[in-house]
């Protein structure tokens, strides 16, 4: 796993590593040297546009560098102010030769074949303007003519923590972006795939001084599950239920890819419970699954506290509320579980505004492990808080929401809250996982229903001896498979005409692929 940090680890570490390993001059010429051997594949002339703080230092360190290499550059300022440190390698840069030129409307950077973003750091956020918002305009203008753009540190405009920027196109659009130090959240949340095509980090000697969040690696999924033995039958691999469906929501087709995600993810049985008036169309579209029919009246789920005490039994996993409805005998099923249910019970969908209605407190007291996978909107329900607080730090309000939802009576049972996004974000209130897999051919209806048959069998295996991973790396696991079943799809079919299905038909390539049989 990569560690990633917020804006305030990052500081607290920089300042750390300054008073302990290496002073701040040192570390800015550590990071303007990364800078330069990553730019040396680039074509020149270079121009590096600089602000005003440490991010305009390693910009100046780069541009001593590439002078002294003999490497065409030019470095354009915005502001007479610079950092102690940065001032120091501005002036040796002028003793050098580098040329200097201040940016104003007027600069043009389409002439360069590359061009360097130093003009805002990660301590960034709010709205753009004056100086730095023409300057980013003008390297965007320069990218869309075919420039190269290298952001260093982040983008210029993108938030460090939440990875938004406050307008359309207020911020750099990169080719590549350099970070420095460690990655931070913002490197991967909400808009930064749209303004970033790669990116790389350079290790400088700062070591995280507080828990960092962990982005998923393929060599992290493996872990999860145990090679399959001869000597071993379906149940050893679980019976996981898939618990919705409703008239209204009839979902045959989002059911059975739920069910069939299940089984290609490795489940030993996958069981759709529907209602019975759907039921017979959700058996013509399984095969290798089964079909349960639970009492319904006029195609809505009706409770029968027998029929969910058999599930409750008989199913090491349980998948709620995809297309479920909103009803009495829903919201009952839902209350049921959370007070008997022992296996792990993953709500979702309209299971997760059953659970905003019925409080939260209803989970904090279950004694079943709990995977809650709600979108922005889904959680801004169950906690209080607003769209734009979460987007804002999602990072941060998973990972206290999933810590309010721990039971301290010294049960071991664990829950993990799974939020839906550009990236992913998973935490049982301890560690946090981000998990970059996926793409935009993914927002497409049904999308959500898959990963909750991938959730399903990956969760199976959670607690067999075999595994000895949380609950919390085997949900960002399922995440990742999931992701990149969508990235398969899309580079067939592409993002545009690409449905659920697709990401379907993509998860055993993905799992043989991470080498999981």
């Amino acid at each position: 796993m990569i560690s990633v940090l917020s804006v305030k680890n990052m500081k607290k570490s920089d300042e750390y590593a300054i008073e302990h390993i290496a002073s701040g001059r040192e570390l800015m010429y550590r990071a303007g040297a990364a800078v330069f051997e990553i730019l040396k594949s680039y074509e020149p002339p270079f121009a590096i546009v600089c602000g005003s703080g440490n991010n305009a230092g390693d910009g100046y360190v780069a541009a001593l560098l590439l002078r002294r290499a003999g490497i065409d550059c030019t470095v354009y300022t915005l502001s007479d102010k610079r950092s102690e440190d940065g001032a120091f390698y501005y002036e040796q840069c002028l003793s050098e030769g580098v040329i200097f030129l201040n940016f104003d409307k007027a600069s043009d950077l389409r002439p360069y074949k590359t061009v360097v973003d130093c003009i805002l750091g990660t301590g960034f956020s709010g709205e753009i303007r004056g100086a730095a918002k023409t300057a980013i305009n003008a390297i965007n203008t320069a990218g869309a003519s075919g420039a190269k753009v290298v952001s260093v540190d982040i983008n210029s405009g993108l938030c460090g923590d939440s990875g938004l920027c406050a307008a359309p196109k207020g911020c750099v659009i990169s080719d590549l972006t350099i970070s420095i130090g460690g990655f931070k959240s913002g490197h991967f949340l909400n808009m930064a795939k749209d303004c970033i095509a790669q990116k790389v980090n350079c290790d400088i000697g700062i070591v995280p001084v507080e828990k960092p969040y962990r982005l998923l690696e393929a060599g992290d999924i493996s872990p999860v599950f145990a090679p399959r033995k001869n000597f071993s039958n379906k149940s050893t691999y679980g019976y996981v239920a898939l618990v919705g469906g409703s008239a209204k929501y009839g979902g045959a087709i989002r059911l059975a890819h739920m069910a069939n995600a299940a089984m290609r993810s490795g489940a030993g049985v996958a069981t759709a419970a529907v209602p019975a008036g759907i039921a017979p169309t959700v058996s013509q579209s399984v095969l290798e699954s089964t079909v349960l029919p639970l009492s319904d009246y006029g195609g809505e789920f009706r409770f029968v506290e027998e029929e969910i005490r058999v599930l409750a039994d008989k199913y090491r996993v349980i998948a709620f509320g995809m297309g479920a409805g909103l009803g009495d005998g829903a919201r009952e099923i839902l209350k049921y579980l959370l007070s008997y249910y022992k296996g792990t019970l993953i709500v979702d969908a309209d299971g997760l505004t059953l659970l905003a209605a019925i409080g939260t407190e209803a989970a904090r007291r279950a004694e079943c492990n709990i995977v809650l996978t709600p979108h922005c909107g889904e959680l801004s329900r169950l906690i209080g808080r607003s769209s734009d607080e979460i987007l804002n730090n999602p990072v941060e309000c998973v990972r206290e929401f999933a810590s309010t939802m721990v039971r301290t009576d010294g049960s071991e049972r664990a829950v993990v809250v799974l939020l839906k996004g550009a990236a992913t974000v998973v935490s049982d209130g301890v560690q946090a996982y981000i998990v970059d897999a996926g793409c935009a051919g993914m927002a497409t209806a049904g999308s959500g229903d898959v990963l909750s048959g991938v959730l399903a069998a990956v969760c199976a295996n959670f607690g067999r001896t075999e595994s000895r991973c949380s609950l919390a790396h085997t949900v960002a696991a399922a995440a990742y498979i999931c992701g990149k079943a969508g990235e398969a799809a899309e580079r067939k079919v592409g993002s545009v005409s690409m449905i659920a299905s697709d990401t379907v038909a993509e998860i055993s390539g993905v799992v043989k692929h991470l080498a999981l049989d």
